[in-house]
């Protein structure tokens, strides 16, 4: 294969982020680890590395998936590769203040165990640089309270597989109205028996269709969000 004969070392930083776009797009963890810890090397700020290298190959990912040219396990494949770079990012990033998209709680409703959509929405969030706290599979309504009291997140995203737990979603966003906190986050909801009439009778922001759809909506909101502060 002659691919094993790419030196990534011998690469120009323009080539190694293209050749890191092609990493991430086959899932390979390594390269992007070795990709990762060059570009520091070189003086690369991390931010950049981030959003240059590592965002840009997961929104080329993004956009191969809602196209159904990828799967959810290639998809995953590409999530985990992004991971890893950003395993080695995060402290980095974190010590210099770098800009976020913003933060999401995100959970699979109670009575409910899947989690694969969930996971990849996730990913992919992180790998737009949104801080993303995982409250996992099976959460009752406190969960997401405690939670979004704790972290103060700008969206909340639930997450069904199972028309039976469909339903818990009204009761989240019933209880956050209740409490007068519901104007205060977008809630985003997704999962495979959902619509767009679903999130629209239970009150949500949005419904999102795949986890390409839930960035592309979270980031719109936040860019709202950021107009209303300014004031434009």
């Amino acid at each position: 294969m002659a691919d094993d004969e790419i030196i990534l070392e011998d690469l120009s930083d323009d080539e190694l982020v293209q050749q890191m776009h092609d990493d991430l797009y086959d899932g390979l963890k390594e390269e992007i680890e070795d990709a990762t810890n060059i570009l520091l090397k070189r003086g690369w700020v991390p931010y950049d590395i981030l959003t240059q290298a590592l965002v840009e190959g997961m929104r080329i990912v993004g956009v191969d998936f809602r196209d159904g040219i990828l799967f959810v396990p290639e998809v995953l494949l590409s999530a985990n590769a992004m991971k890893a770079g950003m395993f080695i990012l995060r402290p980095l990033l974190a010590a210099t203040g770098a800009p976020k998209q913003g933060k999401m709680v995100i959970g699979t409703v109670k009575g409910d165990i899947h989690d694969i959509g969930k996971n990849l929405v996730g990913m992919m969030m992180e790998g737009a640089g949104f801080d993303v706290i995982d409250l996992g599979i099976n959460n009752p309504v406190e969960n997401y309270l405690e939670a979004i009291e704790r972290e103060q997140p700008d969206i909340l995203g639930m997450s069904a597989l199972l028309t039976t737990t469909m339903p818990y979603m009204k009761v989240v966003i019933d209880t956050m109205k209740e409490k007068g906190m519901r104007d205060d986050y977008v809630v985003l909801v997704g999962g495979a028996p959902l619509n767009e009439e679903f999130g629209k009778a239970v009150g949500a922001d949005a419904y999102c269709r795949d986890a390409a759809v839930a960035v592309e909506t979270a980031k719109e909101f936040m860019k709202r969000k950021h107009n209303q502060m300014s004031g434009a």
